[in-house]
């Protein structure tokens, strides 16, 4: 494994985690969602080019759609979940729900949550974008304000 590190000057330093087939983990600097560097990962930040290229892009507000080798490991279904999140309009929120719906079982809303919130890679499989049935900001691995942040960020680009 190889890592790197990216200031955000939004919500702080992200740890930058991949493999030779793609970006496996993106953790945050706070919250459910991080994890220390381990001992065997190597610091590589020309690996992370153009992962630094494209969250440089996004925070700006200049890049709505990532388009990088992902590499993120989970059930079938999970990475169907995960597949559905890259699918949500940059500025837009949807709920567990609708996630669940496009994922074909309208009824797996719970199972769609616990899919979402392990998303490894957030961000660039925008999570943060998924809401609850209410209007409701609902957990989220890198923390509630963070969410907020991120869905702030793409509301004032839009």
């Amino acid at each position: 494994m190889f890592y790197d590190y990216y200031e955000t000057g939004l919500i702080g330093v992200l740890t930058l985690v991949a493999e030779d087939k793609g970006l496996r983990w993106v953790f945050f600097p706070e919250g459910r969602n991080t994890r220390p560097v381990q001992s065997d990962w190597q610091r590589r930040p020309e690996r992370f080019r153009e992962v630094r290229r494209q969250l440089t892009a996004y925070f700006k507000g200049d890049l709505t759609t990532f388009d990088l080798e992902l590499a993120p490991e989970g059930t079938d279904f999970q990475r169907r979940v995960w597949a559905a999140l890259t699918r949500i309009p940059y500025g837009t929120v949807v709920t567990y729900k609708s996630i669940a719906e496009a994922v074909g079982n309208p009824r797996a809303v719970r199972a769609v949550g616990g899919a979402t919130g392990r998303n490894p890679i957030p961000i660039i499989v925008p999570c943060h974008r998924v809401i609850g049935s209410n209007g409701a900001l609902t957990g989220f691995g890198g923390g509630l304000q963070t969410k907020s942040r991120l869905l702030d960020l793409e509301k004032e680009r839009r």
